[in-house]
C-alpha cells in the first residue's frame, strides 16, 4: 500500500492505460526486445489508423506492422482497449510546448478549437474513439490547460472556463465526425457508382447524397412546410466550405462566452 508524504495525499493506483501513460507502472520482469517499445507500438498503430481507419487497428495487425509476434506486444501494452487510450494521447502530441497568440481572450480560443479540429481532420480515427469519460491522459491535460489558458483575464469562474472548453470540445469533435463520416459515405457511393457503371448497369439514379437532396425525396409541403421550403426554396443549405460552416458555430459559442463576461462583469 502507498503510505502518505507529510502534506501529500496518498498515491492512489491508476486505470490500465493510464498508468503507463504517467508512469506509474511497475515494469514486468521480462526484458524488452530489441527495436521494441511502447512508443514504437503506438506510433505504428496511428500510422494503422491514419491509413486504413480505426476499425484495422488490432494488436495483430500493429505487430504485423512492426515485425514482431503479436504476443511481443503485451510485454508494453496490456490490451487494445490501453493501446487506444496510448493512441489519444499520441494524437495530442506536442500539447505541452503549444503556445497559442492572439490579441484577446476570443481569438486565442478560437485559435484553441482550430488546432483542435485540425487534429482531428489530420487524424479522423479519433472521432470513432469511444468517450466514456473526459480523457485525462498527459497530452490531453496540457491541452486543456492551454485552453483555460485562453481565458486568464476574462473575470470568468474557473467552472465556468472548464464548461466552456467541455463545449467547444463537444462541438469540434461532433463536426469533425460529421464530415469525416460523409467523407467515408462519399467514397463508399462513388465506388459503387463506379462498380455499377463497370457492370453496364447505369439505369437507375443513385440516391441523394446531400441533405437537401434527401429532403426532396422525404419531405411533402403539407406536413413538413418549414423543411419544405429549406429543401426547395433557400438554396444550399450549407455554408460556402464545411470549414467555414465550423468557424461559424465556433464564433456563436464564442457570442455566448461573450454574454457570460458581460453578465459576470
Amino acid at each position: 500500500m502507498a503510505e502518505a508524504t507529510p502534506g501529500q495525499p496518498v498515491r492512489r493506483p491508476l486505470p490500465p492505460g493510464l498508468d503507463l501513460l504517467w508512469g506509474r507502472r511497475e515494469r514486468g520482469r521480462r526484458g524488452p526486445r530489441p527495436g521494441l517499445s511502447a512508443d514504437a507500438i503506438v506510433d505504428a498503430a496511428v500510422r494503422v489508423a491514419d491509413a486504413e481507419g480505426l476499425e484495422a487497428v488490432s494488436m495483430a495487425r500493429v505487430a504485423a506492422e512492426l515485425g514482431f509476434t503479436t504476443m511481443s506486444l503485451y510485454r508494453y501494452v496490456a490490451s487494445k482497449e490501453e493501446l487506444l487510450q496510448l493512441m489519444f494521447n499520441a494524437s495530442a502530441l506536442g500539447a505541452e510546448e503549444l503556445v497559442i497568440e492572439g490579441d484577446g481572450w476570443r481569438p486565442r480560443l478560437r485559435a484553441w478549437a482550430t488546432i483542435q479540429r485540425d487534429m482531428l481532420d489530420r487524424h479522423p480515427w479519433v472521432t470513432q474513439m469511444p468517450m466514456a469519460a473526459p480523457p485525462v491522459a498527459p497530452n490531453s491535460l496540457h491541452f486543456v490547460e492551454r485552453g483555460l489558458e485562453t481565458m486568464d483575464g476574462t473575470g470568468l469562474p474557473d467552472a465556468d472556463k472548464i464548461r466552456i472548453i467541455g463545449l467547444l470540445s463537444s462541438y469540434t469533435l461532433s463536426e469533425a465526425r460529421m464530415a469525416n463520416d460523409a467523407a467515408r459515405a462519399a467514397q463508399e457511393a462513388r465506388a459503387a457508382a463506379e462498380t455499377s457503371a463497370q457492370a453496364g448497369d447505369d439505369s437507375t439514379p443513385g440516391p441523394p447524397t446531400t441533405w437537401e437532396g434527401l429532403l426532396r425525396e422525404l419531405v411533402d409541403e403539407r406536413t413538413y412546410p418549414r423543411l419544405y421550403r429549406l429543401a426547395w426554396f433557400a438554396g444550399p443549405l450549407s455554408a460556402p466550405s464545411e470549414r467555414e460552416e465550423f468557424l461559424d458555430g465556433v464564433d456563436l459559442i464564442l457570442d455566448g462566452v461573450q454574454a457570460l463576461i458581460d453578465r459576470a462583469g
